[in-house]
């Protein structure tokens, strides 16, 4: 069977060719040429000798992803790709062209286990984590067609369907090479990582030494409406996943993002937006307020425009740092998992 060297650090890289005869210092090279270039075949690596390309293409595999569904926002500022891989899994990548650069939303877990009932993600459940290297096929996808507009990736979002922290070897591994110098060297400051709050690997990440920014998916300002809405936090109650995020913010000197789904009379009340503005007080923090996109199967509602207003409002009387997202993509089923979940119904109908 080939090794898919896709997603390997250029030290495997090199240990995965010697004992083909290879030099370590090839194993640069095929790298830029995977991660830089999007070369997924050893034919056209032209500064290789023939006989190894010959070699290389004997013993090794490149597996990078297809698109099997697109869909493009009519502003053009919002594509959604629907990835398949090669065991025939697929998953969502978002790019977003933002006015401080072209950002991509990825994809760590087919599926998602979570249960949040405001995501599409989970209405099929969880099928399997994905490899470092399938994380990172995402961004290079996105990355080589922003090539042909002489662009490029900027930033990144490791918010799409599934829990991160949860495929927490292969995400972290995902960051580190998109960094590399011989990758997309990508600044760790230029990463964001969305979790719903798993203390213990929340922990374990403030000691990597990655200075990403840390996003909570907290949605409610009390427990009994976080429970309601996030199973989670039944297994990490809201004051244990608030201390790891202030523990994370002292370790690292990152400000913590608190994201907030807003939703039509669970929780976008008053009365709501002052316990979220007493949770948040004396925190290094911004709450960054989301009116809930529909998803049909779980009959939620998109809060008024004064409703969001009026909550907004409430939080910066009290001096509390937010912002209220800026829709992009709602023509193209933006929340997360509803193109997927789209194309899955498509085919059970087929």
């Amino acid at each position: 069977m080939k090794i898919d060297i896709f997603g390997m650090f250029v030290h495997e890289i090199a240990a995965s060719i010697q004992p083909y005869g290879l030099p370590k210092f090839r194993a640069e090279q095929i790298a830029k040429w995977i991660y830089q270039h999007g070369v997924d075949d050893f034919e056209n690596m032209t500064n290789l000798s023939k006989d190894h390309r010959v070699l290389l293409a004997e013993h090794f595999v490149i597996h990078t992803a297809l698109a099997q569904a697109i869909e493009k926002s009519t502003d053009g500022k919002t594509s959604k790709y629907l990835l398949r891989f090669h065991d025939g899994m697929a998953v969502e990548t978002v790019l977003m062209r933002q006015p401080y650069g072209n950002s991509v939303c990825v994809s760590t877990q087919v599926g998602c286990a979570m249960g949040c009932v405001f995501c599409a993600s989970t209405l099929n459940g969880i099928t399997r984590n994905l490899t470092a290297g399938e994380i990172l096929a995402q961004v290079l996808y996105v990355n080589k067609l922003l090539q042909q507009e002489q662009a490029h990736v900027n930033t990144i979002v490791i918010m799409g369907s599934g829990e991160p922290l949860a495929n927490y070897n292969h995400v972290v591994k995902f960051m580190r090479v998109i960094h590399a110098d011989y990758c997309l060297n990508i600044s760790y400051r230029s990463i964001t990582l969305s979790t719903s709050g798993l203390v213990p690997e929340i922990d374990q990440l403030a000691n990597e030494g990655l200075p990403v920014t840390l996003s909570i998916s907290l949605h409610a300002p009390n427990n009994e409406i976080r429970s309601e809405l996030m199973p989670i936090n039944n297994r990490y109650p809201l004051v244990e996943v608030m201390a790891a995020a202030n523990r994370y913010a002292q370790q690292t000197g990152r400000q913590v993002t608190y994201e907030y789904i807003l939703i039509a009379d669970v929780n976008d009340q008053a009365q709501h937006a002052k316990q979220l503005a007493t949770l948040m007080r004396g925190r290094l923090a911004n709450v960054n307020l989301i009116p809930v996109n529909s998803v049909i199967e779980r009959g939620l509602l998109r809060p008024s425009n004064k409703q969001v207003q009026l909550f907004e409002q409430i939080l910066l009387e009290r001096k509390i740092n937010v912002t209220v997202r800026r829709e992009m993509g709602s023509d193209i089923l933006a929340a997360c998992g509803q193109l997927r979940h789209k194309v899955l119904n498509e085919i059970n109908i087929d």
